[in-house]
């Protein structure tokens, strides 16, 4: 039982170290492997289904990866986007998620997550994928998280807002055109535009 216990360990350091109870049955482990981990604390449950290493390195961005397999249609997105780009000095208190208007939020008990509900239209447009070692994470392109941030101002802060503005056209090369192109399609584009004037 031992054995295959560690060798349950070597599949989820395979995995990046994160792993789904149907992937650890398909690979022909017994449920008393798992059990027999989680029980020396060497593998916790972090969501339905859902199984991590404990004390497994996930690189720099843990709470996104695992966001992103609990949430699979959900898009990274404002702090937790400008975060992702090191377009802010905001630290994000959650995991910003856009999901398309009219459709149920993730049950996600950790980490602790924010979802923000965005229309089709500008849901579906300027989505990035990135892979953090080994898994696909859906994140706004910066153009775009630019946008969305002006479009919730309310929440975020007008500040916010500003400051990665200037970020994204200054340091990270972002053109203001593109910036004004997803302005349209999130509908801020006439608060945006004299922003961006005064900026420029």
């Amino acid at each position: 039982m031992q054995r295959r216990a560690e060798e349950l360990i070597d599949f989820f350091k395979s995995n990046g170290g994160l792993v789904r109870f149907s992937a650890i049955l398909k690979a022909g482990f017994h449920p008393d492997s798992l059990n027999t981990l989680e029980k020396e604390k060497k593998v916790e449950k972090v969501a339905r289904g859902l199984y991590r290493l404990v004390d497994y390195d996930f690189g720099e961005h843990p709470d996104l990866v695992l966001t992103s397999l609990q949430a699979p249609r959900g898009v990274i997105c404002l702090i937790s986007a400008l975060s992702f780009y090191e377009a802010t000095v905001e630290i994000p208190k959650y995991v910003d998620i856009a999901i398309p208007r009219g459709t149920h939020a993730y049950r996600i008990k950790y980490p602790p997550v924010r979802f923000y509900r965005f229309d089709f239209e500008a849901w579906q447009v300027g989505i990035e994928e990135h892979k953090i070692e080994g898994y696909k994470i859906k994140v706004y392109n910066l153009a775009k998280t630019i946008a969305d941030c002006f479009k919730f101002r309310n929440k975020i802060g007008m500040n916010v807002a500003r400051e990665s503005l200037k970020v994204a056209i200054t340091e990270k090369d972002i053109k203001p055109r593109e910036i004004m192109q997803y302005a349209k399609i999130c509908r801020v584009d006439n608060i945006l535009k004299p922003v961006l004037e005064a900026m420029l």
